[in-house]
């Protein structure tokens, strides 16, 4: 089956599919039927079925198996074993009451009124002085770890990892609920110190998920920064097998980086996030149009500052901008660097935080970003 558009199904096909999973749940599992709701039927072009999610009820999120369907919805021919749904709806039912969140659904969404800032000082203690609610949307590129000395040294990996997580625990605790934190990364090469010595390159972004993951974020998409071929001829990786040709020596140029994107926790779906929008006319202004990225492959040119040594491009800032915040949105970006997300923020009419310490970058960002401010909008620059 190469193209699932060109199947066509008779109206009321997905209902037909509920009502067969519902009466299997009722068959097969009559002692947790009550406990069992079932997901949006959906058509699998690949296996030539319908496939339908369980879910534990009173929260969608809680998948405990799934049915499958012939493509004419006339009988089950695939499910779940019935003990591992049954032992996942008992689970559920057991840690239901301790891990959802319940508050009234109907309740307008509002962001902490905090203006436009760029802020010299260490984003551990600055963001602990931010209300929840601050932040609806993490746009950042952490410092590298040991690969430029201009730039960043820790003591070891185990400390630069640790920095990583209080550095993201006080973006989670800003950042408003089921909004997204996004994180420009990847694997870094350190360079042999000798011809006795082998070069290494480190897993952040693998690392970093753990990280992440604990502090209280969901992974949802790896997307990848493809930059033109040749661009990583810089750092003489691949050149040895490229003279040699000798397996076991072979190592490819790295071209692209990795774009991490992740959700705060929530019981909710991302629809709720859009339906109790505090402006409505913001969401409506905000959506995009035709011209966006469907694939997970972003192909960009790199970006230069003479005054940086580690930048992204705009374009990269402003595509995360767009699919990932609304209009009026506050955007933090905790190693504020070049003011990157800044630039693109005020040319997206969504509000900054941006935070860095050094004061070298600090000054950077307001030489940057000043002759771009509206005449009606105001910025405040301080130290902390």
């Amino acid at each position: 089956m190469s193209n699932s558009t060109t199947i066509k199904f008779e109206k009321g096909t997905t209902q037909k599919a509920r009502e067969k999973t519902d009466s299997w749940i009722k068959e097969h599992l009559p002692d947790h039927y009550s406990l069992i709701t079932t997901g949006l039927p959906e058509y699998d072009d690949r296996l030539d079925s319908w496939r339908v999610s369980l879910n534990a009820k009173n929260s969608k999120l809680n998948l405990v198996g799934e049915v499958r369907l012939d493509r004419h919805v006339k009988k089950i021919t695939d499910s779940t074993n019935l003990q591992l749904i049954i032992d996942r709806v008992n689970k559920h039912k057991k840690t239901k009451s301790r891990n959802q969140k319940v508050s009234d659904k109907s309740k307008l969404i509002y962001p902490a009124p905090v203006g436009n800032k760029i802020i010299l000082g260490n984003s551990i203690n600055v963001l602990a002085d931010f209300p929840p609610d601050t932040a609806q949307l993490v746009f950042t590129s952490p410092p590298y770890y040991n690969a430029k000395p201009a730039y960043s040294e820790y003591v070891d990996y185990k400390e630069y990892l640790k920095f990583l997580e209080r550095i993201f625990a006080r973006c989670h605790a800003v950042l408003s609920e089921g909004r997204f934190l996004v994180v420009n990364i990847s694997p870094v090469l350190i360079k042999r110190t000798s011809r006795n010595t082998a070069s290494t390159r480190v897993p952040i972004p693998f690392d970093l998920h753990g990280i992440l993951d604990k502090i209280g974020f969901d992974f949802i998409d790896d997307i990848h920064w493809v930059k033109p071929e040749g661009a990583g001829w810089n750092i003489g990786r691949g050149r040895r097998f490229a003279a040699d040709r000798q397996p076991l020596q072979y190592k490819p140029v790295v071209v692209t980086e990795y774009i991490l994107v992740y959700r705060k926790k929530t019981s909710r779906l991302i629809d709720w996030n859009i339906r109790n929008h505090y402006d409505q006319s913001l969401v409506k202004a905000s959506k995009i149009g035709d011209d966006y990225d469907k694939t997970n492959l972003w192909k960009i040119h790199p970006s230069f500052n003479k005054e940086h040594p580690a930048t992204f491009p705009e374009e990269l800032a402003e595509k995360v901008i767009r699919y990932y915040s609304f209009k009026g949105d506050l955007v933090l970006d905790p190693f504020g660097g070049s003011g990157t997300v800044g630039k693109a923020a005020i040319g997206m009419n969504r509000r900054f935080l941006l935070i860095d310490s050094e004061k070298k970058y600090f000054e950077l960002m307001k030489k940057s970003l000043t002759p771009l401010i509206p005449e009606n909008t105001t910025v405040d620059f301080s130290v902390y």
